[in-house]
């Protein structure tokens, strides 16, 4: 092989390796969003929960222990 060639190897599998390492983050940025999509959601969800509360009078903080458990 020549060197022209042998820096074209290099090259060529080093490209492979950036897009491989592209599609990597890529896929890692998708899950974030993801998740960030979900917790924002709930944050809301939360929020309006609170507003709810206070708007019905209940001035009483919001606590856990309140809750009904799901198997209830």
């Amino acid at each position: 092989m020549t060197e022209s060639e042998e820096r074209l190897t290099e090259l060529e599998i080093r490209l492979a390796f950036q897009d491989d390492l592209l599609a990597d983050l890529n896929d890692t940025i998708v899950q974030m969003r993801q998740t960030l999509d979900l917790q924002q959601e709930q944050m809301r969800l939360l929020y309006q929960k609170i507003q709810n509360m206070q708007e019905n009078g209940n001035d009483k903080p919001y606590t856990l222990a309140e809750e009904m458990p799901p198997h209830y």
